[in-house]
């Protein structure tokens, strides 16, 4: 797509303008059922609605309260999950008893959906923020461990080889040769991670009844009948998510700079 957007010369700007195409047509299509549709339109809020409903939340201080409430903790969850994930994952990929003895707990564990662990979590640490980062952190874990078990276990047998004829240690040949190799896995599970934990922390949040993030005020919309305020809140968590995605996936392009890239 790229290459094509420049052989008819675009660039950033025309990506930028194709990729705001459909969500403009669909806010358009939004308000024009707000507007216009009849006995369906009290399922839409128009666009002045969902304006006056963020301007709303902005001057009483709720919105930017609950923002950084459920930022603080799916950052807390990814980065407790990340890197317990990628520690779990370097072993069991490196040292065989650990695969033999991990593999199998993980596979099993990791087909039990979180919302099966809300019931225990909830028993054991309560519904207050600690719940909310556990469940957090495990959704972050599973991706951060299987990326990194398997692009440090498909590290090319000629690379290791390679290695072994200039004689480097194993501490030498993990930083030099299967790190390098499997960042590009590893970038990808962060990836996963980040996209699980966010959707973890919204979902946790309209679960767990205590705190106050954007789950929360998404759940208060809900109840008093807010439709604008339940499209806002749908709104800053879809921006957020998108936004945080493009950050990672840049900071994977920096850090994989090195390698040669099909444009």
């Amino acid at each position: 797509m790229s290459a094509a957007l420049r052989r008819y010369g675009g660039g950033l700007p025309a990506r930028i303008a194709l990729g705001l195409l459909v969500p403009l047509a669909l806010i358009l299509l939004w308000d024009h059922q707000a507007r216009h549709g009849g006995e369906h339109a009290f399922a839409f809020v128009s666009a002045a609605q969902v304006a006056g409903a963020l301007r709303e939340l902005w001057q009483s201080g709720d919105l930017l309260t609950a923002y950084g409430n459920s930022l603080r903790n799916a950052f807390g969850g990814l980065f407790w999950g990340s890197v317990t994930g990628l520690a779990v994952g370097s072993a069991m990929a490196l040292l065989r008893p650990v695969d033999w003895v991990l593999t199998p707990l993980y596979h099993g564990l990791r087909q039990v959906p979180l919302l099966g662990w809300l019931p225990l979590i909830g028993l054991w640490f309560g519904s207050g923020d600690l719940s909310k980062v556990i469940v957090v952190s495990l959704s972050a874990f599973y991706p951060a461990v299987l990326y990194t078990y398997e692009g440090l276990k498909g590290v090319e047998a000629r690379m290791l080889e390679v290695g072994r004829l200039y004689r480097l240690t194993p501490w030498q040949t993990f930083w030099r040769i299967r790190w390098p190799s499997a960042l590009p896995s590893i970038f990808t599970g962060l990836l996963q991670s980040v996209a699980f934990a966010w959707i973890a922390t919204i979902g946790v949040e309209l679960l767990f009844p205590t705190g106050f993030g954007l789950g929360t005020v998404m759940q208060h919309g809900q109840l008093q009948a807010r439709l604008d305020i339940v499209v806002v809140c749908i709104a800053v968590v879809g921006l957020t998510g998108f936004a945080i995605n493009l950050l990672v996936a840049r900071l994977s392009r920096h850090a994989l700079r090195w390698r040669p890239v099909r444009t």
